[in-house]
């Protein structure tokens, strides 16, 4: 087991690690949009945020968003899933990987979007 951590990425606010790396696969935690607890001013932003905290720590393990393998993202408010589905699918691409989008009353600081991963790390040939 490897622990994984990226200063490109909030540092973790309680006991648990950015990502750990176990059997080949990488788990990233729950990522938040932002440091300093101040969400950015639209969700857009917050969602672009994410996705690069996430791309951060993934890189830090030898991975991209392209060997993501599962997500689970937590949206405060329902509404918010259009306009999250089409930000993901431009940032994955043509790449699908397995989903979950989870609707909640609220997440941390005021947030709208928590996003935490799976990613197979590729094979070192």
């Amino acid at each position: 087991m490897k622990f994984i951590s990226s200063n490109q990425a909030p540092a973790p606010g309680g006991h648990y690690s950015q990502a750990v790396e176990a059997g080949g696969l990488v788990f990233v935690s729950g990522m938040l949009p932002a440091g300093n607890n101040q969400p950015p001013l639209t969700f857009q932003a917050q969602v672009h945020s994410v996705l690069d905290h996430c791309s951060a720590v993934l890189a830090e393990a030898g991975c991209g968003l392209q060997d993501v393998v599962q997500s689970t993202v937590y949206l405060a408010g329902v509404e918010h899933w259009p306009a999250f589905n089409q930000l993901y699918a431009e940032r994955f691409g043509s790449h699908r990987p397995a989903r979950a989008v989870v609707p909640v009353p609220a997440l941390h600081h005021g947030f709208l979007v928590e996003i935490q991963l799976v990613a197979e790390r590729p094979s070192q040939s």
